[in-house]
Parts: C-alpha cells; structure tokens; sequence
C-alpha cells in the first residue's frame, strides 16, 4: 500500500472505466455506488454527484471515502478524504470535463451537461491518502 500512483495505475485509470465508490452511512454500514470519474494532473480524483444523494449526505457528514476501479485482472482502490466543493463554476468545470471523458459522441455532450447542470449538485475532488493495486 502507498499514497503514490504509479505511471501504469494512471494510465490505467485513465482508460475507459466507471468506479465504485464507497462512504459510511450512518450506521457505519458501507454505501457504494457506480460513478463518472475523472484523474486531474496533479493526481487528483473528480467526481460529481446530485447533492441530495445518499453518497453526498454521507460525506458530508463523514468526508472518507473509497474509489475501486477495475476490470477482471486488475484493479486500483484508491482512499482519502474528500473536499466537497458547492461553487457553481466547479461544479460546471467539472461536469463539462466528465461528459467530454465519457461521452463519446460530441454533438450529445451539451445536452447531457445540461441535463445534469439542472440538478442541484456537488463536486467532490480528493487525492488519495492510500493506494493498493491488484493484478493477475
């Protein structure tokens, strides 16, 4: 285990997956969901969620937070704590970069941005304070 990513894990989570996400519920109970993902350059996790959300709830009441990238040999899970972010230009900067990571089709992308810019949401950044990698 580490805090640093490796070249290969970057490259890796750069590639076309989704992530698990995992926070605390109340009860301590993990809560995991799928997520978009983006990996800024300095090494930093974006992610983007409707703020009524059980996974944005729980973070704000308890920042940890897990992210598990994978496909059937690999996968990195990455852990930290994150910094919720409710400022309207962050949350747009990250949404238009998320659609255009994963949406393929470039006339569809205002569309979908603004479909989800209609929603009240938050942007969560972290950097991960522990990282493990598994491989076959």
């Amino acid at each position: 285990m580490t805090n640093v990513l490796s070249r290969s894990a970057q490259e890796f989570l750069r590639g076309d997956h989704v992530a698990v996400v995992g926070t605390l519920n109340r009860d301590g109970s993990p809560h995991l969901t799928t997520v978009w993902y983006l990996l800024a350059n300095d090494g930093t996790l974006i992610l983007s969620t409707p703020s009524g959300t059980r996974k944005a709830k729980n973070l704000l009441r308890d920042r940890r937070i897990g992210l598990c990238v994978g496909d059937g040999a690999r996968s990195i899970s990455l852990y930290g704590t994150v910094s919720i972010h409710d400022d309207q230009a962050i949350i747009r900067q990250d949404l238009e970069r998320l659609v255009e990571r994963y949406v393929k089709e470039e006339s569809a992308r205002p569309q979908v941005i603004k479909a989800l810019a209609q929603q009240p949401r938050v942007a969560l950044h972290f950097k991960p304070e522990k990282v493990t990698e598994f491989s076959v």
